[in-house]
């Protein structure tokens, strides 16, 4: 341990020159509220489909049969719940002991990282809304490269302090091993 006990809270830092683990602190998705309509829509042609199942009423049974009534309902619940729920579980935010990874798409992956140790601006935006459930989108931005978003994350004070620290502790470690003494092996100089 290279730290005294006596601060709480801090933490942990690894001995001078010593190579640090990237540990994973936190991985999030865009805010579950996103996924209340396609659960409502789920339910509503759960019930239909249920009720109008052998129960079809003689002017439209001419025209539509049941095989039918179970094919609208799979292609509405294909379009307006399966893909919504895909895009959303297809969106991952990971925050490591040294990056932040946003990762995006289905069929073709995008992933933008941004270090800690460079540092980077944090911007939080919150709607009504957002600010009723606790979420909120937050912008990286180091100056250099194009901002990442973490859009519409849960929790988003809290995510804001731990990216903050990370920040600031990855600095630190940086500074202090850039300007670390090196070690160079075999015996110790003479005393003079």
């Amino acid at each position: 341990m290279t730290q005294p006990l006596s601060y709480p809270g801090r933490p942990l830092t690894p001995a001078p020159g010593a190579e640090t683990r990237e540990l994973r602190i936190a991985r999030v998705r865009s805010h579950a509220r996103r996924l209340f309509w396609p659960s409502l829509v789920l339910i509503a042609v759960a019930g239909a489909v249920g009720y109008f199942s052998g129960n079809i009423p003689a002017p439209v049974s001419e025209w539509l049969s049941d095989w039918m009534l179970w094919a609208v309902a799979g292609i509405l619940v294909l379009f307006l719940v399966v893909v919504p729920y895909l895009r959303w579980l297809a969106r991952t935010y990971t925050v490591t002991t040294r990056r932040v990874i946003a990762q995006s798409g289905l069929l073709r992956r995008n992933r933008t990282e941004i270090l800690h140790a460079r540092g980077y601006t944090i911007g939080e935006r919150r709607g009504p809304l957002q600010r009723l459930w606790g979420s909120g989108t937050l912008s990286l931005s180091n100056g250099v490269d194009e901002p990442v978003r973490l859009v519409d994350i849960p929790s988003v004070r809290l995510m804001h302090e731990a990216l903050a620290d990370q920040v600031e502790v990855s600095q630190i470690l940086a500074h202090r091993d850039s300007h670390a003494m090196p070690i160079v092996p075999g015996p110790p100089p003479p005393l003079p």
